[in-house]
């Protein structure tokens, strides 16, 4: 399984009508074929059986375009739909017993919010990659913590571990995280309410390819 980089996207909270149901799949197609590298399904229903078959549906379309698929917070459904891992919070399973679970294969996140204490201890349970944030005013997470991107860049000196920056980002500010040694952003309203999902993951992605074509050439001169 490929490593976490580029435009990680999550998916928002939806109702359950067809309607809205036939939305989300339509907008997160447009979100992957706009340059996703991995699809976070994040969804509160107590309901199992919906987030079953919701979860089953988007692992199908990240097949399809070869994108990982992450469940977030609820390892058996993650086991149930052989997700390709999952991501746990503070409240969450602890990592050892959700690699017990799904095996040494798949991808298991943490998030740490603005704490490299918690960080450091996710890395020696087996996390594969990192969470932090939110760097920005976050509409999905108005509360939430907000480190600095000092603290993303002491992060990046530590460990070699993938990093994925949360929180509020966008096109237009997604190169400061970049920039501090995000692997990875991780984004919902900037691609899913939007005019154009296919665009703005787009805009996203771009920014890592850039990335890399900076550090190439100054190889290379």
């Amino acid at each position: 399984m490929a490593a976490i980089s580029g435009l990680y996207a999550v998916t928002p909270e939806t109702g359950a009508t067809a309607v809205e149901q036939d939305r989300l799949f339509a907008s997160v197609g447009l979100v992957l074929e706009g340059g996703a590298s991995v699809l976070q399904y994040r969804c509160k229903s107590p309901d199992f059986s919906f987030r079953l078959s919701q979860a089953q549906r988007l692992k199908r379309l990240c097949q399809r375009y070869g994108v990982s698929f992450i469940v977030n917070d609820d390892v058996e459904l993650a086991a149930q739909v052989q997700a390709d891992g999952v991501h746990l919070g503070r409240e969450d399973a602890a990592i050892p017993v959700a690699r017990a679970r799904l095996g040494r294969s798949a991808l298991i996140g943490a998030s740490c919010y603005d704490d490299l204490t918690r960080a450091g201890a996710a890395v020696n349970a087996g996390a594969d990659y990192l969470a932090f944030g939110s760097f920005f005013p976050s509409s999905v997470k108005p509360g939430a913590v907000r480190p600095s991107l000092d603290l993303l860049r002491e992060a990046r000196r530590r460990w070699r571990l993938p990093l994925v920056a949360i929180g509020g980002i966008t096109a237009q500010n997604a190169s400061k995280v970049i920039e501090a040694g995000a692997d990875a952003v991780a984004v919902i309203t900037a691609v899913f309410s939007c005019s154009d999902p296919s665009e703005s993951a787009r805009s996203i992605a771009r920014l890592f390819d850039a990335g890399a074509q900076g550090e190439d050439s100054t190889v290379t001169t």
